[in-house]
């Protein structure tokens, strides 16, 4: 799909002389412009829960959000979480677990092979509370977890196993690299063959909204305020499509 995008772009920017723009800066864009994509899935998807609340949604092929549920969670990974200290454990990160975590759905513990269930999150004052009562603390059946910057701790302590913790999180895509090679002339020709190519993660049917989000972003860069105008105008037109 990168490639299809890439080559839009440029010929809508060619086509009205608006100007130019190097691979290089179009990865920028692309970049970005996948990210603001899956900011509004969740925007998007809570709309549509919402309206499904008000009985104002469809179903079968009018049903959105199962739209949005399916994107998201091709971006789903479930993972062990690295230990770091006793009942301590590092959230997802490139170093981890080799991607950076969204949003953390679950956290799941274990004991060796015997799983235990699905840890809460509680706050900090909160969890203080709970281990000061004998009827509250949590127990292995069930775990709490408490979040300390980039990583958690996890309550009862005895779940400190190296694998007892695992993580159901939604990662952010990877970045998106139209890969090229260059012939005589200058010209970059496209070669998904490169070692770092790598396609945008989204549906296919983001594939407007990338154009115009990257078309805004390259007007931006190259001063043209009709190339910004364009894009904008096309991208409120998709968003009204999609209420």
């Amino acid at each position: 799909m990168i490639n299809d995008v890439y080559k839009t772009v440029l010929s809508i920017l060619n086509k009205n002389n608006y100007g130019y723009i190097t691979p290089q800066d179009f990865n920028l864009y692309a970049k970005q412009a996948q990210l603001d994509i899956l900011d509004d899935y969740f925007t998007n998807y809570n709309y549509q829960v919402n309206k499904e609340n008000a009985r104002q949604s469809g179903t079968g092929y009018a049903d959105l959000k199962k739209g949005y549920e399916e994107v998201i969670d091709g971006l789903s990974e479930t993972k062990n979480l690295t230990q770091n200290a006793t009942n301590t454990y590092f959230l997802p990160s490139q170093v981890t677990t080799s991607d950076d975590y969204y949003l953390i759905n679950k956290v799941l513990c274990s004991r060796g092979v015997t799983f235990l269930g699905e840890a809460e999150r509680v706050s900090h004052s909160k969890i203080t509370m709970l281990n000061n009562s004998s009827l509250t603390a949590p127990t292995e059946k069930f775990p709490a977890y408490v979040q300390n910057g980039s990583a958690i701790t996890v309550f009862p302590a005895t779940i400190n196993g190296a694998n007892d913790v695992q993580a159901q999180y939604i990662r952010y895509p990877k970045d998106p690299k139209w890969t090229f090679t260059t012939i005589t002339g200058g010209t970059p020709i496209f070669d998904q063959t490169q070692a770092d190519y790598q396609d945008f993660e989204l549906a296919i049917d983001d594939q407007v909204d990338l154009v115009m989000k990257i078309l805004h972003m390259a007007g931006m860069s190259i001063r043209e305020i009709q190339a910004v105008q364009f894009a904008k105008a096309e991208d409120q037109i998709n968003i009204q499509e999609k209420k």
